[in-house]
């Protein structure tokens, strides 16, 4: 079995699965050009740099449709040239990279606030005299801090210069010392979540902003969303969640389900490459499927895309190369809708909609106690997604990652005991 797992791995080159991850930002690339003229794209993209980045701002709405396009095209394709020239091979970790770098950039990562994350993960690497690429892969997901950066030059200096000193400082700081942190934390929730940056970035900015707020500096939440743009980008996704499948379909020796009970079979639990265990081909389908049962959900709860649900959509099938699947992820939705019904949130609001699209990074629990748990997990994500903001104060863009942090520590020992009592 190894040996065949091996080889559905490498039967596809690293070209042919760079060329195919760089659809999205080079058709968004194009598609930038066809919405917006070059001195919009600008504009916007300048708008967007001097906007504060805190959740959640909507790039959309900042800059234009155009701009944001932009935005998340050039950060996308500046990463996969990264990888491509670190010789990475593209499995399923750095494809969740890839995405949610994508997503983000469409709320929260622009082509200036990300950049000391990156300094900072490279000195880190210097400094323990390990290659970059055992850390790039944490930077990148490490650039949910990117908000903190023009939070800090707001509070710590009236001089924009030496505002921005500060904050660069304290961003190049950020990402030194998230790979321990990250590689730490993950023994409290035992790989049940998947967004295990998100868990450390939470408690780094939660300590961030108490200190700031102990100099009086304090922050407002945003909700800065786009409305003009729903069908536009209902199309757009679903047009690039087929082909996904349909390359796939090619990939998979034109079959759809050939390898997949492989996928489905799995809990989803840290670390789980779809790439290697089942092939590349199953694993672009498994990305596919997810991101149609995404924006399924989307019309289900009669929601309007905005750059948070595009972004909430990119990061689920970009994870489904790393842990999610139907089997495991669906439970978790549920139970985010279950409680968007029975509490006080409405189950169209951006807000729920992406606690259940985020809050897949919890599938792990559904996969290893089954669709009670997931619901129940699910369920409990969106109380705590809703009101553990106010600890980082926006300035982690993971804040579902922080939530499913939370509920994957206290829940998963709890459902640990009633599954010993069954047995």
């Amino acid at each position: 079995m190894v040996k065949e797992n091996l080889s559905d791995y490498r039967q596809v080159s690293e070209k042919t699965k760079f060329l195919i991850i760089s659809i999205f930002p080079v058709a968004s690339l194009v598609l930038s050009f066809i919405v917006s003229d070059f001195n919009e794209i600008i504009s916007g993209l300048n708008k967007i740099i001097v906007q504060p980045d805190v959740l959640l701002t909507d790039y959309i709405r900042v800059g234009g449709l155009g701009a944001a396009l932009m935005n998340s095209s050039i950060l996308t394709l500046i990463n996969i040239l990264f990888l491509w020239k670190l010789r990475f091979h593209l499995g399923g970790l750095p494809i969740s990279a890839i995405f949610i770098v994508a997503g983000f950039s469409f709320f929260g990562k622009n082509i200036f606030n990300v950049w000391p994350i990156y300094i900072g993960g490279y000195l880190y690497a210097k400094y323990e005299k390990k290659s970059y690429n055992s850390v790039i892969i944490i930077s990148m997901f490490g650039t949910a801090l990117a908000p903190m950066i023009f939070e800090v030059a707001n509070a710590l200096s009236s001089s924009s210069y030496l505002g921005l000193i500060f904050a660069i400082i304290a961003g190049i700081t950020a990402g030194f010392f998230l790979p321990p942190i990250a590689a730490h934390i993950i023994r409290a929730h035992d790989g049940y979540n998947l967004y295990n940056v998100g868990f450390a970035a939470g408690f780094i900015g939660t300590v961030v902003m108490s200190f700031m707020r102990s100099y009086g500096f304090t922050n407002e939440p945003r909700m800065i969303l786009s409305t003009e743009y729903d069908l536009f980008l209902k199309i757009f996704l679903s047009t690039f969640f087929i082909l996904l499948i349909v390359i796939g379909y090619f990939l998979n020796d034109k079959s759809l389900i050939k390898g997949y009970s492989r996928i489905i079979s799995m809990t989803g639990r840290l670390v789980a490459d779809f790439t290697y265990t089942a092939g590349f081909g199953i694993t672009l389908i498994n990305m596919g499927v997810m991101g149609l049962i995404g924006l399924a959900y989307v019309f289900i709860s009669k929601g309007i895309m905005n750059g948070p649900i595009v972004g909430g959509l990119l990061t689920m099938v970009g994870f489904s190369a790393f842990g999610k699947h139907p089997r495991n992820s669906i439970p978790i939705m549920i139970g985010v809708f279950i409680a968007g019904i029975l509490k006080v949130w409405d189950t169209g609001s951006t807000t729920v909609i992406i606690a259940a699209l985020f809050g897949t990074s919890l599938a792990p629990i559904a996969g290893e106690y089954g669709p009670l748990g997931g619901i129940i997990a699910g369920f409990l994500h969106l109380s705590v997604s809703m009101n553990v903001g106010v600890l980082h104060g926006g300035i982690n863009l993971y804040n579902n990652g922080f939530s499913a942090g939370i509920i994957a520590t206290l829940l998963v020992p709890i459902l640990d005991i009633f599954r010993r009592s069954d047995e």
